[in-house]
């Protein structure tokens, strides 16, 4: 079995946004709860809170555009600060009601860890849901660490280098029969790395990439879809298989493959409570950068493990939520997770899982169900996440 990784003790800041957010959260609750005698007086003062959290969404919002101030929070970024514009809409303002919504986002942000993060993405539903379209642009310039390769870390702590990188990647998927979606996918990305520990482990063993990259790649992505709603299914699938080749003849300084393979069901156990499954995996082959190799952790894949703490060939990972709701637009979310990496598929073992869990809080912020929300996890630390919609 593998031997547990100390927790590490949560930050100061940490623990005062947690302090905030459990007075929102818990006092409402608590004051809900009392004797029916009390009740009605306390019951106004938590409508008028939670109307008050209404007219702040609504303020913020326009017929367009929704611009609220970009707040986030993880292990790999610190506390981050900016702004975040946002547009639901649908395509050619149609008013039909069963196209699914699309989005343009445009982000901000820049963290007490020096990190400078500018992303934008469009997220494009058109033809009666028959055709899709995503695009995603992120310029930054982002401190990171590095931990070595392996199920067990090099270095427990990492060492510290600075990557400045643009990433682009495009793709477009047609709808070839009921709930199933089929097309090509392009990626580039371009890193240039500095600030690397003189004699460190990244700079001695100078795995590719080490010293910057240029990836371009193109691939095809299949995909099954039968959620019922886009930014909160209540039932359905989401399943997406794919496979990218990154090739010198597309202008890559690296050949090498990548496949990935991620399945989810979302299955509704009682008035507006979901459980939310995800089977994750990733493979490559052939000569792969560091950074584009398989990793676990971060805000999306194993919250409570630090993001690349565990990178390797190939990865797989098993997540699940269980949503329930708490009170108008407050929800609430209970998750749990495994995971590992390994350099062969023959070397994933059931002793080679890492575990997680944590619980969460859900404020949705518009008639589409796109959410806010914040998660504290433990895995081989303590975390706050904090940041926009689901993770599953």
């Amino acid at each position: 079995m593998t031997s547990p990784i100390p927790v590490l003790p949560i930050t100061c800041l940490g623990a005062r946004i947690a302090a905030v957010w459990s007075l929102i959260v818990f006092l409402p609750l608590f004051s809900f709860s009392q004797n029916q005698t009390d009740s009605i007086p306390e019951k106004k003062a938590v409508e008028k809170l939670f109307d008050f959290g209404d007219l702040v969404v609504d303020k913020l919002s326009g017929d367009k555009w929704t611009v609220i101030p970009a707040v986030i929070y993880s292990p790999e970024t610190s506390l981050g600060l900016g702004a975040r514009a946002i547009r639901v809409f649908r395509h050619k303002n149609t008013a039909d009601s069963l196209l699914r919504p699309s989005s343009l986002p445009i982000t901000f942000l820049y963290t007490l860890n020096n990190q400078a993060i500018l992303t934008t993405e469009l997220d494009l539903w058109a033809d009666q849901n028959k055709s899709y379209f995503n695009g995603r642009l992120e310029l930054s310039r982002f401190p990171f660490k590095y931990f070595g390769i392996g199920n067990e870390p090099q270095l427990e702590e990492g060492e510290v280098y600075t990557t400045r990188y643009a990433y682009l990647h495009l793709f477009y998927q047609r709808k070839i029969t009921k709930g199933i979606y089929f097309g090509p996918r392009y990626e580039f990305r371009l890193d240039n790395i500095t600030d690397r520990v003189a004699g460190g482990l990244l700079e001695s063993t100078q795995v590719p990439g080490y010293d910057g990259q240029r990836l371009s790649g193109l691939g095809l992505i299949l995909q099954h879809d039968t959620r019922d709603i886009l930014f909160q299914p209540t039932r359905g699938w989401y399943n997406r298989l794919q496979w990218m080749v990154f090739s010198q003849t597309l202008g890559s300084q690296y050949d090498f493959q990548h496949v990935v393979g991620d399945v989810r069901r979302y299955i509704s156990v009682g008035k507006r409570q979901v459980i939310a499954l995800q089977a994750w995996s990733s493979f490559t082959w052939g000569t792969p950068t560091f950074q584009h190799l398989s990793l676990i952790g971060g805000s999306d894949v194993m919250r409570g493990f630090f993001e690349g703490k565990f990178r390797d060939r190939h990865a797989l990972v098993f997540q699940g939520e269980y949503r329930l709701p708490i009170y108008r637009n407050l929800g609430m979310v209970f998750f749990g997770h495994t995971g590992q990496v390994a350099p062969e598929i023959r070397k994933f073992g059931w002793q080679r899982f890492r575990y997680g869990a944590g619980v969460g809080f859900r404020y949705r912020i518009n008639s589409d169900g796109l959410n806010i929300r914040l998660d504290f996890a433990i895995g081989d630390q303590k975390a706050i996440y904090f940041g926009l919609n689901e993770v599953i």
